[in-house]
């Protein structure tokens, strides 16, 4: 089954373009395929037009960042499934590993018990 989970992971993310989507420095994560966040608006409450400008642009930057992090979750999740996949995939190969370590040593100590 987890075969089956990192196969199609790797399937989606080679789909999807996004084979590795963030990027991950210094001890933080952003996206690398999203833009720049769009700054958040202020509220102009000098008067009526001022203020019914600062609504449109309230608007406008709502839009905006909805897809910008709608981007970055996409982006997160890719990275968090080809990272959970890779460990995944290591830890199974290091249990392979141990497993042939311990049957080629129990043959070696059945071989040379016999001698």
């Amino acid at each position: 089954m987890k075969l089956f989970a990192l196969i199609f992971s790797l399937l989606l993310a080679q789909a999807t373009g996004l084979a590795h989507a963030g990027t991950l420095a210094n001890g933080g994560w952003s996206p690398k395929n999203c833009g720049v966040k769009p700054d958040e608006p202020t509220i102009a409450d000098d008067n009526v037009e001022a203020f019914n400008n600062s609504v449109a642009a309230i608007n406008n930057w709502q839009q905006q960042a909805k897809v910008y992090f709608e981007c970055l979750i996409k982006e997160a999740n890719t990275d968090n499934a080809i990272i959970a996949d890779t460990a995944n995939k290591r830890q199974a190969d290091y249990r392979k590993s141990v497993e042939a370590i311990g049957v080629a040593a129990d043959a070696a100590k059945k071989k040379l018990d016999k001698q």
